[in-house]
């Protein structure tokens, strides 16, 4: 007979620990399986042997919605000795000609640097930043429920403005705001988080929400790596009882133990492996087209010193968005999506010891890249990357001591979650804010009662934030326990 406990999470990445933490604290019994050796999924940070004691991040680095995550701000990392370093550079943007434009935390103060788009920058952004509880309530919601504050008249004003900006920044209509190259870039090397084409109501949407969460709380980096997160909440989800097995891959729901309630850290592709024999057609049909988007591939550097960037001001930044003009941008994402790899790609560059001296080893410093290439692409981009920094950082190729790729094709090796080298766990698309991952008045639910999807793939989306993992389980704790949802804050036994 198989055994038997409350409550089963399949996936131990922020959002698989975020549910599992939620349910142990809930008084559960709660096992977590995890197909990797090790726990963390996207948010993991480990030595890959390039240099001695240097840590790189095996997926995400930077978390711009961590401070804005409703369930950390609850579960309180800091109290829990997880130092959240928040650089007054948010991110950069290099250009090919002249100045580079850089996020400050302070809006006032990239508005100024901006020059005759600095007004534009403000108005753009003032009213989100004056409002950004609402919009953080709303864009890391389940996409069933409203900010209490939205309707009100203020709200609704806020909305509307925002629903405005979002249109606007979407389609060719954000021609008509800026005349300069530089806040344009700005905005686009932000959007392209999104990995869709430019401008598109997507890329329009995660613009607009990172870069108001740059100027109202910052993009932090947490002190030791990714890892640090996954360590607090490992050790809390321990401490109220939980058990991880890793390097446990489950294949079909035979193998689980019996329980009450099963989250799925996962993409719809993998709940239908286990569980799709059993799933209504209907959910199983809708699953299945599920879509799955373009893709990243991965260089770890090691670096002998900091990024050379032209412009110093750049190297303030944890986080540097490096393709150029808005155009080329555009012209380098419009080829993605046709299956073309671009010759200069989109390139997303982070070194982590800007905010964090402490991962500067024997005066190695590890060096993040991510370039945006077709989904399942087995190009090495090592090359390609390289010669990208090293068109607005002349001399990077200097200061690189070595490096590694993953192809797109072969980041799913690592993390399951990554189909072809889609890190978003699902196309990021106008289609999906509402309808992901399928249309339902409750998108977290596989048809099968208990059954629960929990991931990037479900809302809010992709992020370090925890709020997917937090949505499900507090669906699972109402739904199959009749439990109210638990405190997430520190207490005397953990």
């Amino acid at each position: 007979m198989r055994a038997q406990t409350d409550a089963v999470v399949i996936g131990s990445g922020p959002n698989g620990l975020a549910a599992a933490v939620t349910l142990a604290r809930a008084g559960l019994e709660v096992t977590v399986f995890e197909a990797e050796k090790t726990v963390g999924g996207g948010a993991r940070t480990l030595d890959l042997g390039l240099a001695p004691g240097v840590v790189h991040d095996i997926c995400s680095a930077v978390h711009p919605l961590a401070l804005a995550s409703p369930f950390f701000a609850e579960f309180d990392l800091a109290a829990r000795g997880v130092d959240l370093r928040v650089p007054e550079v948010a991110y950069a943007q290099p250009m090919p000609e002249g100045p580079a434009g850089i996020a400050y935390r302070s809006l006032g103060r990239t508005a100024a640097e901006l020059g005759p788009d600095g007004a534009a920058w403000f108005d753009l952004f003032g009213p989100l930043v004056e409002n950004s509880a609402m919009l953080t309530e709303l864009a890391l919601g389940d996409r069933r429920s409203l900010p209490a504050g939205l309707l009100t008249p203020t709200g609704l004003r806020a909305a509307v403005g925002a629903a405005a900006r979002l249109f606007e920044q979407g389609t060719r209509a954000w021609s008509a705001r800026f005349r300069g190259d530089v806040a344009p870039a700005l905005f686009t090397g932000v959007a392209a988080h999104s990995i869709s084409t430019q401008p598109s109501l997507a890329g329009a949407g995660t613009a607009i929400m990172l870069a108001t969460h740059a100027h109202a709380a910052g993009w932090p980096i947490p002190v030791g790596g990714s890892g640090a997160i996954i360590g607090a909440l490992r050790t809390d989800l321990e401490a109220h009882g939980g058990v991880i097995r890793t390097g446990h891959r489950v294949r079909t729901w035979r193998e689980l133990p019996r329980a009450r309630a099963y989250l799925f850290d996962t993409t719809p592709a993998t709940l239908l492996e286990i569980w799709g024999e059993r799933m209504p057609e209907r959910v199983r049909a809708a699953l299945a087209r599920f879509r799955y988007g373009d893709a990243a591939a991965k260089v770890d550097y090691v670096l002998s010193g900091p990024v050379p960037w032209a412009d110093p001001r750049v190297g303030e930044a944890s986080t540097v968005h490096v393709g150029g003009t808005r155009e080329e941008m555009a012209y380098a994402e419009s080829l993605v999506a046709e299956g073309v790899h671009a010759a200069t790609p989109m390139v997303l560059f982070s070194d982590p010891s800007v905010a964090d001296p402490g991962r500067v080893v024997a005066g190695r410093r590890p060096g993040w890249a991510y370039a945006h290439v077709p989904a399942g692409s087995t190009v090495d981009v090592t090359e390609a990357v390289t010669a990208q920094i090293e068109r607005f950082a002349p001399g990077f190729r200097d200061v690189v001591v070595t490096s590694r790729c993953v192809p797109a094709a072969e980041m799913a090796e690592h993390n399951q979650n990554y189909i072809g080298g889609d890190i978003a766990a699902g196309a990021v698309s106008t289609w999906g804010m509402a309808a992901r991952p399928r249309l339902s008045t409750d998108p977290f639910a596989a048809g099968i009662p208990g059954v629960y999807l929990c991931s990037a793939s479900v809302p809010p989306g992709p992020g370090v934030h925890g709020m997917g993992g937090h949505h499900a389980a507090r669906r699972a704790l109402a739904q199959r326990f009749e439990v109210r949802a638990p405190s997430l804050a520190p207490s005397s036994t953990v």
